[in-house]
């Protein structure tokens, strides 16, 4: 390996790192911040004090989530300075104003609000608090649009012309933010932060349960977070699937990557499913395959006889790196329908009066905690991965947007970012356990404050 592949695997390797660190903390702010919007509007409603002790609960957790989110983040953005420069000279043009249109929304609605949603409601009264925490969780969405519309037009870039330079200019702002696959990622990776968040807090409900069986507010909470993977699990698949066939026509190599498909099966024979196989890039085959016939199809084509465009139609230096994203994706799918289980569970053993007492149940739902963010870290691999060698698809490669940076500095630099980051999320854990040690009780962190009239203002 040369010393341009070493570096540039070392940089890809750091960025994997923090982006794997970064993306569930975001995700969880993302879910956590709608669920509060939620609890405070079924209080304002209800004026069931119940639902104000949980939101204050998980408030804390918020609030920590947040903190530990920002320092994770910021090391994220200076790594395109550091180590993709020729990246961010190439397509500053365009992924410069995106990336401050996300800061101006994080910092203006989320920052600025975040005092009120934690110190306001007994100050600025009810209304005026809700407005606060409605506006943390609407920044959070908006500060995913943009991070989300500038990773998706370098997946399938739209609206630019190239400069003399070569660097990426914008001529249609519409056509650049609102790219062809932004549609399908914005969605997807959304209902991903809601499940992830589901599935953690049915997790952690579940488990106070076992030690606190009649607790209303964990029962509640452990509701809540079930009916979300049962509506929007189902939703997920649908738009999984939608996101996968526009998939097949803008990144064909990355569909054949996912399949393991190296030859094109003759015409009518259909594609197989690969439940296991293990591919070698350079033999160029799989080894150990474990294959249905034609299931592929359905999914794939949603007949039995259609096949897609195969790895061996395409330059071999023009193909991402074929077995992490394999797996990946088979590991992303089968979380997803354990989650759908999960939810058909819910169902049936809440018909049966049993949602809250059966500990089997509930320490099935302890073992699913981490399963939608791992879910939603194995499609980020799949989406990033999948989209190697290049970081503008078709037009920027990899290779041609690292720094003049050495092998060396990229691996010092990510030791020192690796230790920072077990650091401050060592700190965090421990105090996001301290936090969720103790179920959440009635009058939760003081007392209930007095809701406005029918006729009252804020």
């Amino acid at each position: 390996m040369d010393t341009l592949d070493s570096a540039l695997m070392a940089a890809r390797i750091q960025f994997a790192i923090t982006i794997g660190f970064h993306i569930v903390l975001a995700a969880f702010t993302i879910g956590l911040a709608n669920g509060l919007m939620v609890l405070e509007a079924l209080w304002l409603r209800s004026g069931r004090e119940i639902y104000l002790d949980i939101y204050r609960y998980w408030l804390k957790v918020f609030a920590l989530t947040v903190a530990v989110g920002t320092a994770s983040g910021l090391i994220l953005e200076y790594q395109f300075g550091l180590n993709w420069s020729r990246l961010s000279v190439q397509a500053g043009d365009i992924l410069g104003p995106l990336m401050f249109y996300e800061v101006l929304a994080a910092f203006f609605l989320e920052a600025g609000f975040l005092g009120i949603m934690l110190f306001g409601l007994k100050k600025v009264g009810p209304r005026l608090h809700f407005f606060a925490t409605c506006a943390v969780a609407v920044g959070s969405l908006i500060s995913a649009f943009w991070i989300l519309s500038a990773n998706s037009w370098m997946h399938t870039p739209a609206g630019f012309s190239l400069g003399p330079d070569g660097r990426f200019l914008a001529e249609d702002w519409w056509a650049i933010i609102f790219n062809p696959s932004f549609p399908y990622r914005l969605v997807h990776m959304t209902l991903a932060a809601f499940l992830g968040t589901a599935t953690l807090v049915a997790g952690i409900s579940a488990w106070q349960l076992l030690k606190a069986a009649h607790n209303p507010r964990v029962r509640v909470q452990l509701s809540m977070a079930l009916w979300v993977l049962v509506v929007l699990t189902p939703v997920q698949i649908v738009v999984g699937d939608l996101h996968g066939r526009h998939s097949q026509q803008v990144q064909p190599q990355k569909v054949a990557a996912i399949e393991g498909s190296w030859t094109r099966p003759p015409e009518g024979a259909g594609e197989p499913l690969r439940i296991f196989a293990w591919p070698d890039m350079n033999e160029r085959r799989n080894h150990w395959e474990l294959s249905i016939p034609r299931i592929g199809s359905l999914y794939l084509r949603h007949d039995l006889s259609g096949t897609i465009a195969a790895l061996d139609e395409f330059a071999p230096q023009d193909i991402p790196p074929v077995a992490p994203v394999f797996f990946a994706f088979r590991l992303m799918v089968g979380l997803g329908l354990l989650m759908l289980g999960q939810g058909v569970a819910s169902l049936l053993l809440r018909w049966r009066k049993r949602l809250y007492i059966s500990r089997r149940w509930l320490w099935a739902c302890v073992l699913m905690t981490p399963a939608g963010f791992l879910a939603m870290l194995s499609g980020w691999t799949v989406t990033e991965v999948g989209r190697q060698p290049f970081t503008v698809y078709g037009l920027l490669r990899t290779a041609d947007s690292l720094s003049s940076v050495s092998r060396a500095q990229v691996v010092g630099s990510t030791w020192l970012i690796l230790g920072f980051y077990l650091l401050v999320f060592a700190i965090g854990l421990w105090v996001l356990l301290r936090l969720l040690r103790e179920p959440p009780h009635r009058g939760e962190a003081g007392p209930q404050p007095t809701l406005p009239d029918e006729t009252g203002g804020f």
